[in-house]
């Protein structure tokens, strides 16, 4: 059952939730292929991962192995299902469809991966074939969190070979939440205004922006745009600028660091055109894209001003400014004017 507007969740609903744990979410699904040398080969190429054991059997042998192995943290590519596969309708209802429908019907209808932990027990080799099965180890109590009500959903993910040993376990949580600004959540705004902010009373709850997550590293970014201000990180150190902001410098290791202001020139480096799911605060389709600012640094963000069939990789943009609100103010980016010949 959907959850819709301002409806309650069923009756003994936390009874429900809590009779998911230990449940199946999807049964033994196979990898489409074995392990395999060309495979290994792209993801290496593709991570800059130069260790010859998995590429050159030599090198391999000299280590006390058989052959060539598998990355480790390649476990779970062997069991993507594909893109066709997730156009396409599956047969029947599994587990993880069930719990999807409990959550929205609580109102939690909203995602977002928080962590993931492994434990490798023996190494894949060409050869071997994986097969990957997920259960639901909690669900927790409603946490207050700065993207709005929500759960953590905690699943463990076994992998195990063609003789059903186990290769590796994947213990997988993520953030099912109400997001703030939507009507659902009216009630949770108006009790945690301190949490939430200030709703202004031109602005309907139900069109409010969803609120950044602010914390001590990326305040200042934030801060900025209030002043219509692009600032860029930079270490004091190595004079490196850095985007998403962070505590330390990934190329020195320095945690001393300034600002910069950006000129506001920039080109499209990727971009994707969002039709669902929709959000009353936002327009679609919505054009979100890479953009790769003049020093150098890329940030994600939003293009107006242009209609998605125009937009194109390599596109010039200027920045311009999104007041959603009084109390946020994001950069967005629109096609810079065409010079006169």
């Amino acid at each position: 059952m959907k959850r819709r507007g301002g409806d309650r969740p069923g009756p003994r609903y936390e009874e429900r939730l809590a009779a998911f744990a230990g449940r199946e979410l999807s049964a033994p699904t196979p990898a489409q292929d074995p392990v395999n040398q060309p495979m290994i080969r792209h993801w290496t190429e593709a991570m800059g991962d130069t260790n010859p054991v998995y590429t050159d059997a030599g090198a391999a042998r000299a280590t006390g192995r058989g052959g060539v192995v598998a990355p480790a943290s390649m476990v779970q590519a062997w069991t993507m299902r594909g893109y066709a596969a997730t156009v396409s309708p599956r047969p029947g209802r599994s587990g993880f469809d069930e719990l999807v429908d409990l959550l929205d019907e609580g109102g939690y209808t909203s995602v977002v991966a928080t962590d993931s932990e492994f434990t490798f027990l023996r190494e894949l080799e060409p050869g071997d074939h994986v097969c990957v099965q997920e259960t639901v180890e909690s669900i927790s109590a409603e946490k207050k969190t700065g993207l709005g009500p929500g759960r953590f959903v905690t699943t463990l993910k076994s992998y195990r070979d063609q003789h059903g040993g186990i290769v590796a376990t994947q213990r997988w949580r993520t953030l099912r939440f109400r997001p703030v600004g939507t009507p659902s959540d009216a009630g949770a705004q108006a009790r945690t205004p301190s949490e939430a902010g200030p709703v202004p009373a031109t602005v309907p709850v139900s069109a409010r922006r969803p609120r950044p997550a602010v914390n001590h590293d990326n305040a200042f970014f934030f801060e900025g745009a209030r002043r219509h201000r692009l600032l860029i990180q930079r270490c004091a150190g190595c004079r490196e600028l850095r985007h998403p902001p962070g505590p330390c410098c990934p190329r020195c290791n320095s945690l001393e660091w300034d600002t910069v202001e950006a000129s506001g020139r920039g080109r499209v480096y990727s971009f994707v055109v969002n039709h669902h799911p929709r959000h009353p605060a936002f327009d679609f389709p919505l054009v979100v894209a890479v953009v790769e600012l003049a020093e150098g640094t890329r940030l994600i963000t939003n293009l107006t001003g242009v209609v998605p069939e125009d937009v194109a990789v390599d596109m010039p943009v200027v920045l311009d400014w999104l007041d959603a609100d009084p109390d946020l103010t994001l950069p967005v980016f629109r096609p810079a004017p065409t010079e006169a010949p």
